[in-house]
């Protein structure tokens, strides 16, 4: 049965799925059916094994220590199980230890790993060097939303004399597992990524940083100013703290963005053209009945909550880049220090370099100001409903729980901030947007989260979290890189600002890092692992500009 009808249909699945003539949800869906009877069939093939039911291999997969998100691993992890691979799953946050343990233990042919936070691309070289150390000899493959080419051939392949190959999405993960798993393709195959991958590392080499073009104290001469004499800074409808237990989730259905629910199952498009789109459409279509009828599930039968936290603080800037945040409107007790990070070029822009801190009025003005800050998540009971469907060999419904829950946790996060500029800051009461115009950011007010282009600073979560005493109103956790569990969770802090807008700070030189170190009171180089991807220096190698 498996090795007839089930994989002659599953490998029309995936060579359809290959020319780009089937999408992924069918194939999921495809992998429910092949998965299911396979496990109806499973006390038979343990009576008779023979080498016919043998996989292709065998691959352990894991998104590394620290990070918590596993929708595009668990979905490379089915198609590969479509084509015939036995998948170990180790989950979310896995050591590096538990990883090669495990790997040894099931006598894998291939290790996996993914991330989807920066940090986890360090985790990624330590579990190459590792492997090395060992002396293990199993190709490595690398994948998530911030691993690339680039990085796997400069930081992690040289780590590790095997194979180690970056893979883009799901439909390249068979070909990739293939290719290495055949000894007639595997040396002429790892050969010509090695090639590539030098071919990578040269060019890296050649190519200068995006430098910052000015040094730190340039910069901040060039900051964002506006005149607070003339501008009185609204004052929320509280201060301190408001939680919002088991918020209702049909109100947030509403303020869905549905364009990244279809991007995370590989459907390009954006909503709702693509539900019409000639190539794609019919494939929307199904997906989105399929999405409505889970939302319904959810909310009917009360399968996931929404917790949420929000908070307004009295708060001035110090020293430009520095928002201090006051126990109460006397503002002579500091209960947080807040750190943020200034542009250090102006290239195609204003001529201005922009720091988050700008946004709040400085404490010489004696201009009081306030700060606002929110954590929600719609991931409690989440795990529990994944875990149910996959162990019902449904895959599919696994991973629509998972992507509604990410959307429905920013579908709170843009509700919440709504909410916040009309009735609980209440600095636009009248402000009527549709959809549309909040999905394109047309609102007054920012809601910039760390670890974001505009504070690209993921431990300043701390902060956040000790202020609205998240973990306690929300049952959200930070890890040890940062990341936020459950994973359906969005947090970030609220300007009021008419003028405050979302910006990237680019590239940063090491004189604005060491300020940062010695204000933080972290060690340099601590703080530059948290940075690597905006500095424009390697540490330790290069001087900052001189002013």
């Amino acid at each position: 049965m498996i090795e007839g009808p089930l994989m002659d249909g599953m490998n029309v699945v995936g060579d359809l799925f290959g020319d780009g003539k089937m999408f992924l949800p069918q194939v999921v869906k495809s992998a429910r059916v092949m998965k299911q009877a396979v496990a109806y069939l499973i006390p038979y093939i343990e009576a008779e094994k023979t080498e016919a039911t043998k996989a292709k291999g065998k691959i352990v997969m894991a998104t590394v220590k620290g990070d918590v998100h596993d929708i595009g691993k668990n979905i490379v992890g089915v198609v590969l199980q479509c084509n015939n691979y036995e998948v170990i799953d180790l989950g979310v946050m896995v050591p590096t230890e538990k990883i090669l343990q495990a790997a040894e233990e099931h006598n894998a042919d291939i290790i996996g790993l993914s991330g989807l936070i920066t940090p986890s691309l360090d985790e990624m070289v330590h579990v190459a060097k590792e492997m090395q150390r060992r002396k293990m000899n199993l190709p490595l493959l690398i994948g998530g939303a911030t691993t690339s080419k680039a990085h796997t051939a400069v930081k992690i392949e040289p780590q590790y004399e095997h194979p180690v190959i970056y893979v883009t999405d799901a439909s390249r993960a068979v070909g990739v597992a293939g290719h290495l798993l055949t000894d007639s393709l595997k040396h002429s195959y790892v050969a010509e990524i090695r090639s590539e991958y030098e071919k990578v590392r040269e060019r890296n080499a050649k190519r200068r940083p995006k430098a910052a073009d000015l040094s730190y104290e340039q910069a901040r001469k060039r900051r964002f100013r506006t005149e607070w004499t003339t501008y009185t800074p609204p004052a929320p409808g509280f201060t301190g703290i408001k939680v919002f237990d088991e918020y209702n989730l049909t109100e947030l259905v509403e303020r869905i963005d549905w364009t990244p629910f279809f991007m995370s199952w590989q459907l390009a498009g954006k909503y709702p053209k693509i539900l019409d789109d000639k190539v794609v459409g019919e494939a929307a279509r199904n997906l989105f009945s399929d999405a409505q009828a889970m939302l319904k599930k959810l909310i009917d039968e009360n399968l996931i909550k929404a917790q949420g936290v929000v908070g307004f603080w009295p708060a001035n800037s110090i020293d430009d880049d520095v928002i201090e945040v006051y126990r109460d409107e006397n503002r002579q007790d500091v209960i947080k220090r807040l750190h943020h990070i200034r542009q250090q070029t102006t290239k195609g822009r204003d001529g201005l370099c922009y720091s988050l801190a700008d946004f709040i009025a400085p404490k010489e003005t004696g201009t009081a100001d306030w700060i606002g800050g929110f954590a929600v998540t719609t991931g409690h009971g989440v795990q529990a409903l994944t875990k149910a469907y996959e162990a019902a060999g449904d895959d599919y419904n696994a991973i629509m729980v998972q992507a509604l829950t990410d959307r429905l946790a920013e579908a709170f996060a843009e509700r919440l901030h709504e909410r916040v500029r009309k009735e609980l800051w209440g600095y636009v009461p009248e402000e009527s947007l549709d959809n549309e115009a909040l999905i394109a950011e047309k609102y007054q007010g920012i809601r910039p989260a760390p670890g974001y282009p505009a504070c690209p600073d993921h431990t300043e979560k701390t902060a956040l979290f000790e202020l609205l005493d998240a973990p306690r109103h929300t049952g959200l956790e930070l890890t040890e890189n940062f990341a936020m569990w459950p994973a359906a969770a969005v947090s970030g802090w609220y300007f009021s600002h008419p003028q405050s807008k979302y910006f990237s700070t680019g590239k940063i030189t090491r004189d604005q890092v060491e300020v940062l170190a010695q204000r933080k009171g972290m060690p340099l180089s601590y703080l530059e692992r948290w940075l690597a991807p905006v500095l424009s220096y390697e540490p330790a190698e290069e001087k900052a500009p001189v002013a």
